[in-house]
This record gives C-alpha cells, structure tokens and sequence, in this order.
C-alpha cells in the first residue's frame, strides 16, 4: 500500500491518528472475528443435528410409506412462518419464532383414523426442515461478515499499519536529516564567521 504523504510534522500527525485509529480498531475486529467464527460453528453443528434428527424421522415413517399414499397433502398448509431477528456480533441473523398451519376440514368419520397422527408428523417434520433452513442462512449470513471482517483484520494487520508506520518513520528520518543538516550549516556558518573576524 503506497501512502501519500508530506515530509513534515502535520502530515505525521495526520498519519499517526490514522495508525492510532487503526491500532485502536484491531482489538475490536478481532473479537468480532472469533466470535463470529464461533457462532458459525454452532449454527452449523446445529444444522447437522437437524439433518441428523431428520433423517432419523423420517426413517421411522418409512415403515408407513404404503398409508401416507392415501392422505390428502391438501389437508395441511403453512399459513404463516414468524421470524424474529437476532444480533449476534452486530449481524442481524433471522430466527423462527413460530410457525402457523391452516388445516382443512374433513370428516372424521369417513376419513382414515390414523389422519390426525399424520398431520402432527406433518407438522412436526415441516418445522424441523424450516428450522433447518434457518439455521443454513443463520450460518451463510455470519459467514459472509466473518469472511469480510477477516479480511478487515488481514488489511489492518498485515498492510495499513505496516505502511503507516514505515511512512511516519520516514517523515521522522527526513526530519532528523534535515534537522542535522541545519545544525552542521549553522556551525559551519559560525565557523566561517568566526574565521572572518579573526582575520
């Protein structure tokens, strides 16, 4: 990263703000980071465990698969799917609060007695795969901000401070430089005039 810059003393204040600025910041970035890359990590644990938990009930029905041909899939449909949402290390991440099922009416009598069962399996297999789907965009959404944070923390660690450190001392050097040079002019010139009124 090539700064510009001047060679004197507001431009290194200017700078040394900017790297205090950035010195400041690391700290924070850095705890964002790791708090989103743990947060991650649970939401992706918990999305395996719900693939886990689904794949398990949906075994146990496959014993039923010859009764579901006769229910009616018409019978059930989510009206509503409530969302809150959540800040975890400043991401708003979107969690299920509830979900709502329209039921159709049907003759109890005339109908199948195991229907009931089926609608409270139905429900409960929907929610497990919303909930799935929640925790898979919980996770995609603190991923992307852990990637772009990460790389927030690379861009100050490993270029921006560097380059503002090298350009202050610079400025310090150039000023040192040009400081000795004005002292030596000065014994010179005093040298000289020295020489000139012994002579």
């Amino acid at each position: 990263m090539s700064l510009k810059f001047q060679y004197n003393k507001i431009s290194q204040l200017n700078l040394q703000k900017q790297l205090q600025i950035r010195e400041n910041a690391l700290p924070t970035l850095k705890n964002k980071e790791s708090a989103l890359r743990v947060e991650v990590k649970k939401a992706r644990d918990a999305a395996a465990a719900k693939d886990v938990e689904i794949a398990k009930r949906s075994e146990a029905l496959e014993q039923f698969l010859s009764l579901w041909v006769e229910f009616d899939p018409s019978l059930i449909s989510i009206k509503e799917v409530k969302i809150r949402t959540r800040r975890i290390a400043g991401v708003r991440t979107p969690e299920l609060e509830s979900i709502e099922y329209d039921l159709t009416k049907y003759n109890l009598f005339k109908a199948p007695s195991w229907w009931l069962d089926g609608i409270s399996i139905l429900k409960e297999v929907s929610q497990m795969q919303i909930e799935r789907e929640f925790l898979l965009r919980k996770m995609t959404l603190l991923e992307e901000v852990r990637k772009k944070t990460t790389q927030k923390v690379n861009l100050y660690e490993k270029v921006q401070i560097p380059a503002y450190e090298e350009a202050i001392l610079k400025i310090i050097r150039f000023l040192e430089d040009e400081e000795n040079l004005s002292k030596a002019a000065q014994k010179i010139l005093k040298g000289r005039l020295a020489q000139e009124a012994n002579v």
